[in-house]
């Protein structure tokens, strides 16, 4: 039997429910309350399992949204995670949560979370989920642009980067407002290593990965920076072990990091959580941040014009989507990387013939 989520649902008649308890304010003599104009902001989340909830969730706290949207494949399990979050009204933002199996009910969405797909398995490459997950987003993007034509399309699924461009292809939206959560966590995960060792806030180190998310991400220690001072030279003068090898065990550290979670509790999910919230407030927000998130990438740092290929790199967020791409100066070694990364995702892609 299905319960009721809504006194309507039991039988109360919700016109005009308010009135025995709130009387208008008078108006120059007038008993017509001025209508509210604001604008409502809508956010769907595809997908409902540990990522997609996580970043649900977040979004949520942050108060960041009128209303979320939910739908995922499995009614129960979406309905069950709806109710979950319902119950916690008391204690959030005044927020309208609703949910469906149907992408219908992601209409007028202003930023579409996309975070279904096959789970990660314990050792395997996010390179590898990428058949699994196109024919996914065969069914999943298009009914979502029609939905939301103006919407901004985030994407999260893994491979995140190749799954991008199949979104851009598959929607026919301008790429300023197709984009991948990419190394954005990576870049995180890199700094909390760092801050660990130079015992500061991550928030003062300056460093990013680039390139793919995954195992040929590139970590640029050119310019990694603390309070405007370059921190590699510093490191060292007081390591001898900071030889490339040494740098290199840094960058899997942080690639590795993913995989140790996934197989210590099957999944990632309240880092990632944080991650995309952090996307979705600088966009919805127009708030200009800079983040390391996969872009289309063709003409910069010698990838060919002609591959169209989708990868991170640090781009100024806002509410029209990316604003731009910062012009980075790397040293010839990781510019020769970044392609190399570039050159492994852009054969994935051509592979699908989108």
């Amino acid at each position: 039997m299905k319960k009721a989520t809504s006194l309507s649902e039991l039988g109360f008649d919700a016109d005009g429910a308010s009135s025995g308890f709130f009387g208008p304010v008078a108006d120059g003599g007038s008993t017509t309350p001025t209508s509210h104009r604001r604008r409502l902001t809508k956010i769907s989340v595809i997908g409902a399992g540990n990522v997609g909830m996580a970043i649900a969730q977040t979004i949520l706290t942050r108060d960041m949204a009128d209303e979320i949207a939910l739908v995922d494949a499995l009614p129960d399990k979406l309905r069950g995670e709806m109710l979950d979050l319902q119950h916690a009204a008391a204690f959030l933002p005044r927020v309208r949560l609703v949910s469906d199996t149907d992408m219908s009910v992601t209409r007028g969405s202003d930023l579409a979370i996309v975070t279904a797909g096959a789970r990660q398995i314990p050792g395997e490459t996010r390179l590898n989920l990428l058949q699994r997950n196109v024919a996914l987003f065969r069914k999943i993007v298009p009914p979502l642009a029609e939905h939301s034509p103006e919407a901004l399309l985030l994407i999260v699924s893994n491979p995140v980067d190749v799954l991008t461009y199949v979104a851009w292809k598959l929607s026919g939206f301008p790429a300023s407002r197709v984009i991948g959560s990419g190394t954005n966590l990576d870049s995180s995960r890199f700094r909390f290593l760092l801050a660990e060792h130079l015992q500061v806030n991550a928030q003062d180190v300056q460093a990013y990965m680039v390139g793919e998310h995954g195992d040929s991400s590139v970590a640029i220690w050119s310019s990694m920076s603390v309070a405007g001072m370059p921190v590699l030279k510093s490191l060292r003068e007081s390591h001898e072990r900071f030889d490339e090898e040494a740098l290199e065990g840094i960058r899997r550290a942080v690639v590795d990091s993913a995989y140790e979670v996934i197989s210590l509790k099957g999944y990632t999910s309240w880092a990632i959580g944080y991650s995309v919230a952090s996307l979705a407030a600088s966009l919805l927000r127009d708030q200009h941040r800079i983040h390391p998130v996969s872009v289309l990438a063709s003409g910069f740092h010698g990838i060919p014009h002609d591959h169209q290929v989708f990868l991170s790199l640090p781009a100024r967020l806002g509410r029209a989507g990316v604003l731009g791409v910062a012009e980075m100066e790397l040293t010839e070694e990781e510019a020769r990387r970044l392609r190399r990364s570039a050159k492994t995702l852009w054969d994935n892609c051509h592979l699908l013939d989108l």
